[in-house]
């Protein structure tokens, strides 16, 4: 379970720096022509990595269902390695083996299918159907979206951005988890007397540096701001929220919240949990897969010290505690040339029912079906679970991870350009001109 959160959720980092989508035009003048099965067997390409099994599964089912016979056709799951995976879906996609149906991040990850009409909008289907429209947590249908239009089919376990803690060392400096900002600066002050960081942070792999950028934009701006540059504006950059928010992140830094070696610790090879594991620094803010990683690489404190919260509401700002950000799950998307679309949607309706909940929860996963939280008492952890199920349930809005929703070309600069912000090479204004400029 871990290596599956993990990478999967870097996996569209690794594709925006590794390629460039191809131009709008050269994907409209390819397609699956009638699909991949003449309207019959229709194509899936899904990510293929260890939480495959629970796609495997629903395949079967669906096949063998009298909702498939129904609709006139039946699902062949093509698994791609996840290196290969943006590869091989950008080629597929212009040309006549298109899939019907394939796995995506919602956001940048899709944005140039759907600027090139190569997708069915979803938002009609979703209003009109009941089971489509009640059968996930709105925050989550939202996220997968492009201005306002619904692309995407919740399809794997949510991942939301969660402020860690030590309970141990929380217990031992009689500290309770912050609500507010300025309760964490109190807290970062009592921690520091006691040489201990504040918080861990594997600022080498630099998406974690991202995390708080996201969690105070909103926080002081409200989840609008980067529904903006989502979108395409990046004039939305400009928002005073964002210089603030990069101005709060030099604040913590020069405060010392962090440490002094973060730049040089990673998170992939575990150097950010160890040091939280063990007490060195206090909090972390990581994705839900904190959990997991803990709990392989540290079981007795992940078991007994490991305690969660959300991240603290900005006096002042504009942002709602209970927003969320970080990657509200994986989507199945549809060809807009799939040569059956009443099989696609019947397939992904599939992904709503309660055995495929189940088969998520069974794999590790937090589903995001409307009805879940009833089952999952079945969780390795069902505290956490429910938690985290709360949170996305509760949230009035969940950002994607800019990363992942920014267009691909976009992605790597802005990563650069936080890294900067991060190890003093830019101040909050040079950040704020730098990422104004990307386009």
């Amino acid at each position: 379970m871990e290596s599956y959160s993990r990478h999967s959720r870097r996996w569209f980092l690794g594709a925006a720096g590794a390629t460039t989508l191809i131009s709008a035009a050269g994907l409209t003048a390819c397609g699956s022509s009638g699909g991949s099965g003449g309207g019959k067997k229709l194509t899936a390409f899904v990510y293929g990595d260890d939480a495959v099994k629970v796609q495997v599964k629903s395949v079967n089912r669906f096949n063998a269902s009298a909702a498939a016979k129904k609709a006139g056709g039946t699902i062949k799951l093509e698994k791609v390695p996840g290196a290969d995976y943006p590869a091989k879906l950008r080629t597929a996609m212009g040309s006549p083996n298109a899939p019907d149906v394939f796995f995506n991040w919602g956001g940048g990850s899709i944005k140039a299918y759907k600027d090139a009409n190569q997708l069915v909008d979803l938002t009609d289907i979703i209003t009109s159907d009941p089971v489509l429209k009640g059968g996930f947590l709105p925050s989550v249908i939202a996220a997968g979206g492009l201005s306002g239009h619904n692309y995407g089919i919740p399809m794997r376990g949510m991942q939301p951005v969660i402020l860690f803690y030590n309970k141990s060392v929380f217990t031992e400096h009689k500290l309770t988890p912050p609500t507010t900002f300025d309760e964490l600066l109190a807290i970062n002050a009592k921690l520091k007397k006691a040489n201990i960081t504040p918080f861990a942070l594997g600022g080498s792999d630099i998406w974690p540096e991202l995390m708080w950028l996201e969690y105070l934009t909103d926080r002081i701006g409200g989840p609008q701001v980067f529904d903006k540059i989502k979108n395409g504006d990046t004039s939305g950059w400009g928002d005073p929220a964002v210089l603030k928010a990069a101005e709060t992140v030099r604040q913590l830094i020069d405060d010392g919240a962090f440490g002094k070696g973060y730049s040089s610790v990673a998170y992939t090879n575990g150097g950010a949990p160890a040091v939280f594991a063990k007490g060195k620094a206090a909090m972390h803010l990581m994705g839900s897969w904190e959990y997991s990683t803990q709990l392989g690489k540290f079981p007795d404190f992940a078991r007994n010290n490991l305690g969660w919260c959300a991240f603290p509401k900005v006096e002042g700002g504009a942002g709602d505690i209970r927003n969320v950000v970080g990657n509200p799950t994986n989507y199945w998307s549809v060809n807009a040339r799939t040569g059956n679309k009443d099989a696609a949607i019947a397939f992904l309706k599939t992904c709503a029912s309660e055995q495929y909940a189940k088969d998520l929860i069974a794999n590790g996963d937090i589903p995001t079906t409307a009805n879940a939280e009833k089952l999952l008492d079945a969780s390795p952890n069902p505290e956490f679970a429910k938690f985290q199920y709360q949170m996305v349930k509760n949230a009035p809005a969940f950002t994607l991870s800019w990363d992942q929703a920014v267009d691909p070309d976009v992605s790597t600069p802005m990563l650069t350009e936080i890294n900067k912000l991060f190890v003093g090479k830019s101040s909050p204004s040079q950040f704020v001109s730098a990422l104004k400029g990307l386009k």
